[in-house]
Order: structure tokens, then sequence, then C-alpha cells
């Protein structure tokens, strides 16, 4: 019986700027609110708590006008973040399926919960539901990311509470999910990517109606991810064949790779490589592979021909700089 907790975080930031932000902590959470949701998406509970701050001792004036939030209030009616935590995971149950709009609150959660010296209890991979993510497959292209007060308005809900607070958001959150066909898009589960795997045996593949994602472990440079074999073999997610590659992977922008490979009985499939920098500053890769068809392949062309010329550019200023 599956046990969906759509929750919500407000959190704070350094009110002098980025720079005196402390490294692994970007972000203090004041604010959880969270609902239960049964089977059949109907709220069976619900979880409210301010937290008392204890880095960020000043709030940010945009979270200060977006909120209506005050320090006085969270001094004092909030209580020490691990206390609120605890308090918060025991109202979870077991086996608890996280659902949150957007993909940050699992990862400042997470984040929070090192810093105070606590366990994560959570499984790895730590799989969940976006509902914004799934939000766009229901009712727009599968990329576009609606702003939920934007979803409310658009499904006819009843707006009976602000937005920007932790409960409110977690209450429309839970009645947007409510809208949507779990059975056509809760294959759809996102991975969230603050523990990343250790080895190569912890690797995640996932594989989805319409595409598979793979999600390494750290490397200590992008050059060296890219000649790591798992990393750069095409696999057909239908057939499990290993692909041949009509273009090899080629870089565009600093983080993107991109490559096009065939397979014999289903078709065309684009390879796409994001890098992304892990909590302890290595390089992962997070591999999508997609069939296309031809306008597919010849995006995928027009790039490296793109690439390739900036390259030359680049090689052409280099030399006449000299």
């Amino acid at each position: 019986m599956s046990n969906y907790i759509v929750f919500d975080l407000e959190w704070n930031q350094s009110a002098a700027g980025k720079e005196t932000s402390l490294d692994h902590l970007p972000f203090e959470i004041f604010e959880i609110g969270a609902v239960k949701l049964n089977e059949k998406m109907e709220q069976v509970s619900q979880f409210h708590r301010l937290v008392r701050p204890c880095v960020y001792r000043q709030l940010h004036y945009i979270i200060s006008e977006v909120t209506h939030v005050s320090m006085d209030e969270l001094d004092r009616d909030g209580r020490p973040f691990k206390e609120v935590m605890e308090e918060f995971m025991e109202w979870c149950g077991e086996a608890p399926v996280f659902c949150t709009w957007g993909s940050m609150d699992l990862t400042e959660l997470q984040r929070n919960m090192v810093y105070h010296g606590m366990e994560i209890p959570f499984a790895s991979p730590l799989l969940f539901y976006d509902v914004q993510k799934l939000y766009s497959l229901t009712f727009s292209d599968g990329k576009t990311r609606e702003a939920l007060d934007e979803a409310v308005k658009l499904l006819n809900i009843r707006m009976d509470a602000p937005f920007h607070r932790a409960l409110g958001d977690a209450v429309y959150t839970g009645k947007v999910m409510a809208c949507l066909d779990m059975k056509a898009v809760g294959d759809y589960v996102s991975v969230d990517y603050y523990r990343i795997p250790r080895c190569p045996e912890e690797e995640i593949v996932l594989n989805f109606p319409d595409y598979s994602k793979f999600v390494s472990r750290g490397f200590a440079s992008k050059e060296e991810a890219m000649k790591d074999k798992r990393v750069t073999d095409m696999v057909c997610y239908k057939c499990r064949r290993m692909l041949r590659k009509k273009i090899r992977w080629f870089s565009y922008g600093q983080r993107f790779y991109l490559c096009l490979a065939a397979c014999p009985e289903h078709g065309l499939m684009k390879g796409k490589i994001r890098m992304k920098k892990a909590e302890d500053g290595s390089i992962f890769v997070v591999k999508t592979q997609k069939l296309v068809g031809e306008e597919g392949a010849e995006f995928v062309a027009r790039k490296k021909e793109e690439a390739r010329v900036r390259r030359a550019e680049r090689l052409k200023t280099k030399k006449h700089g000299k």
C-alpha cells in the first residue's frame, strides 16, 4: 500500500549574499509542511512545524517578502531542526514515497540533516515523484516547468491558503497530484542526486517508456568521465543491444555531450550527457538515451557542425593571438 508523502520546505539564505554562505549549507530550512495521501490520492494526515534558525539569523529580504515570516516568529514558535526532523520522519511512517514540486527539496533536506549531524535514513538511490514534472507530462510537453500557483489556477483548484508557505504549498501539490493519471505517469520517477553512486556496482540505470537514464559514480574530471566505457556506451533500452555510433560523442557547451547511435531493430537513438558537480566536488554523469526520428538525427548533426565551427574559430583566434 502506497504511503505518499507530499512535502514542501521554506528556507532562508545569507542576507549578505552567496559569498558569505556556508559551502555545504546554502539554504537553511525554517519550515516543513507535508500531507499524507492514500492510494486514492486522498489526504489522510498533515504535518507542519517551524524550525528555529541557527545559521542565518537574518532573513533575506526576498524570503521575508515572499513568505511574510519574521525572525521573531521563528524564534518564538520554531524548534530545533533535529527535533523537528525526527518528528517528521516518525510521522512519515514506513516506506514513504516522497513527492515534491520540483527537484530541490530532498537535496536541501539532506544537506540540512548532514549539517546537524544526522544520519540520512533514506534508501539509495533515493527515488521520488517530481509532481511539477508529472504535471508537465500530463498537461504540457514534458519539458515546461510551470509554477505551482499557475498549475493550481489552470486546474481550477480552490485557493484557500497562501502560496509560499510550506503547508499550503504541500496541500496544493497534493491536490495537483490528485488530478493526474498516475497509471499513465507513475513510471516517471525522479532520482535525487545528493548522494551519488560510490562505485560501478551502485551506478543507476532507470528505464522509462520512452527513454533511459544512467547516473554514474564520481570522477576527478569530465575528461576522466568520458574515458569510462559505461559512460560512453550506447545500449538500446528496449532490446539491450550494444549500439554502433553514427555520430560519436562531442561536446557542446561546457557541460553537455551529444551522440547519435543506431539500433538495427528500433532505429536511431540520441544520447545526451550532462556533467554535474557532486557534493564532494567530484564530477558525475547523467546520461539519457532516447529514440529519435530524422528530425532528431538532424538536430544532433547540426549541433556537431556548430561545435566544429566554434572550435575552428577558437583555433583561428588563438593562432592570430600569438
